[in-house]
């Protein structure tokens, strides 16, 4: 399978917070940023993209507390390839959807080129 069809298979599957985070940053409704939902960069699938400001956006869910030196390796080699990587666990965005945005938000301000 393609890079393109595995990320069309991601949308398609999303977690429920994916589908929380995709409506709170889906057509730049989050500062006027455009974001992208699974995009293929290197070789993984980034949750959530500003390109404009090089930002990813990762969402962490319970399978996250197992891999946390897998997530590590990905976060550091993004990372070299220029962009600023946020996590998020799902948790805190189920709790508080404002901090998470807020939280975003300064990320991007930060990145911003």
């Amino acid at each position: 399978m393609d890079r393109i069809e595995t990320a069309r298979r991601f949308r398609k599957a999303d977690t429920r917070a994916e589908t929380i985070l995709w409506e709170m940053l889906r057509g730049r409704r989050l500062g006027g940023f455009k974001f992208r939902r699974q995009v293929p960069i290197d070789r993984y699938f980034a949750d959530f993209v500003c390109l404009e400001c090089k930002l990813i956006v990762e969402l962490d869910g319970p399978s996250h507390l197992e891999s946390a030196e897998q997530d590590a390796v990905r976060t550091r080699r993004l990372e070299a390839l220029g962009y600023l990587v946020i996590r998020v666990r799902n948790q805190h965005l189920y709790e508080t959807r404002t901090g998470v945005a807020d939280t975003i938000l300064a990320a991007l301000k930060l990145a911003r080129p």
